[in-house]
Parts: C-alpha cells; sequence; structure tokens
C-alpha cells in the first residue's frame, strides 16, 4: 500500500473556482492554490471511464496531489433485499477500481443503516459484505484502502468503536474518520482536545502506529439535532474548535489526507493548512 509522507488537505471534489471544470482542470487547480490532496466524488455513480482514469493519474502524479474517492451514497450493505446490497458492494468495488486506476489511495463509504436490528447483528452483516469486497478487491490487484466512514446519524452504523473492531477484523480495510460527523452523531460532544485526543489513542492502540500515518480524514462545520447530522456547514460558522482540532493532529503526529467538505471546499482546506503549518507542538 502506497505510504504517504506527511499530513495532506485537500477538497471534496473539484474546487470551486476551476476554470472550466474537470477532473483534471481541477486537480491542476488544487496544485495552484497550494493544496496536495483531492477526492473524486462518485455521488451518483461511479462515471469514470479506465482510460481516463489513467489520464488523470498522470496529472495527479505530474501535480503531487495524492487522490482518494467516495463512493456513491446510495449504498447500504445491511439493507433487507439481497439485490440491494449486491448493488451496493458494485458500487464500492467499481469506485475502488477507478481510483486505483487513477494511482488513487482510499475509498470512503457510508456502510449502511441499523435499521432497528441489534447493533452486532448489523456489525457481522456488513463485516461479510465488506470482507466479500476486500476478496474481489484483492483477487484483482487493487490495492487501495476500503474505508467505512464515521457516521453523522445514530441510525447509521458507523460508530469509532465499530470502525476499529471492522479494521482488526478485515485486512486493506482503516476506517474514514470524519470529525465533523463524529460531533453530530454525539449530540454536540467531541469537540475538545480531550476528546481528540481520547479517539487517537482509541486508533493507535486498537490498530497500532500505522493507523495514525494512513488516516482519511473529513472535516467541516456541521449543524446537527438530537437526531445527529443535519448539513454541513463553512468551519467560520460553526461551533467545531477546529484549530484545536488541527494541534491535536499535529500533537499526534498524523499523517495522511485532510479533505474539506465545508460548502466553500478550497477556503477551508487551505485555511486549515495555513494554520497546521503555524502550529508549534
Amino acid at each position: 500500500m502506497k505510504k504517504v509522507d506527511r499530513l495532506r488537505f485537500g477538497t471534496a471534489g473539484i474546487p470551486i473556482s476551476t476554470p472550466k471544470p474537470s477532473t483534471l482542470t481541477g486537480i491542476e487547480q488544487v496544485k495552484k492554490l497550494g493544496l496536495d490532496a483531492m477526492e473524486l466524488e462518485f455521488v451518483r455513480r461511479v462515471n469514470l471511464k479506465p482510460e481516463m482514469a489513467r489520464k488523470i493519474k498522470y496529472v495527479a502524479q505530474k501535480n503531487d496531489v495524492l487522490l482518494t474517492a467516495h463512493a456513491p451514497y446510495y449504498i447500504n450493505l445491511n439493507a433487507t433485499e439481497k439485490a440491494k446490497r449486491e448493488a451496493s458492494k458494485n458500487r464500492i468495488i467499481q469506485s475502488a477500481e477507478r481510483l486505483h486506476e487513477a494511482g488513487g489511495w482510499s475509498v470512503v463509504f457510508h456502510a449502511g443503516y441499523y435499521l432497528k436490528q441489534e447493533p452486532s447483528k448489523v456489525y457481522d452483516t456488513i463485516k461479510s459484505e465488506i470482507r466479500d469486497i476486500v476478496t474481489t478487491l484483492q483477487d484483482k490487484g487493487v490495492n487501495v484502502w476500503i474505508r467505512p466512514e464515521l457516521t453523522g446519524k445514530p441510525t447509521q452504523f458507523g460508530s469509532l468503536n465499530e470502525l476499529i473492531q471492522m479494521s482488526q477484523e478485515v485486512e486493506q480495510v482503516l476506517p474514514a474518520i470524519d470529525f465533523a460527523h463524529c460531533h453530530a452523531r454525539n449530540k454536540g460532544k467531541y469537540n475538545s482536545t480531550e476528546e481528540w485526543r481520547e479517539m487517537l489513542s482509541l486508533l493507535e492502540e486498537g490498530l497500532g502506529r500505522d493507523a495514525l500515518d494512513n488516516m482519511h480524514i473529513h472535516i467541516s462545520g456541521i449543524e446537527y439535532s438530537d437526531k445527529g447530522e443535519r448539513n454541513h456547514l463553512n468551519l467560520q460558522e460553526s461551533d467545531m474548535k477546529w484549530e484545536d482540532l488541527l494541534r491535536v493532529l499535529k500533537e499526534f503526529k498524523v499523517k495522511g489526507v485532510v479533505i474539506s467538505e465545508s460548502p466553500n471546499i478550497e477556503g477551508d482546506a487551505l485555511l486549515m493548512k495555513k494554520k497546521y503549518e503555524e502550529i508549534k507542538v
């Protein structure tokens, strides 16, 4: 698996400021802005052809931009209907294949919903499906991290403990840590230095130093209610103590990727990168 040399900052998708937006010009714009990562957004479907993926790989390597991908949002590995679970698996597999062809590193997805079932039963179902995904990808030589995401609502599978356990039990799997989702899922908690230290310590204890050297992180502001996540906000319009979070990431010497999912994607990515570089620990 590709090693990441530092903590990189990038955008969830093509930067808003990109002239004549496309994935290729978006990567070039990321570089011009002074960022060094970009997440390919397969929001509804995987619409990237293999030949374009190869062009993207060339442009990303030329500009030293590390690529991640977000698999389509309509995924539920705990769906009642087998056909829906199979379709969900195929969306993740296709996302990983295209990302691999584009020279990328890590694919993230929302794994599923509890559907009022016992969490332990849901865990076993989703683990079985993710194991199938990994086996299929390994058979095809697809070498990217598979990342179930820490989700923003208590009705969704994806607590920190579930993701750590999944990563212990299935190879090629590590968590995608969305700190805004964690804040919303826990009704305003996980917004302090002590709580973030606790999270990173749990990751290191459960998965070893490699987990902190290969983190796939999402950060944004977030609006939430008792039911969890409502919508993303710009950092400076939210209650997210993002500067303290960046200090903790630096304190723990985290490497990997921070993807800005704020509405002003490159604005907050640049804000975070500048602040991170100023922090002395």
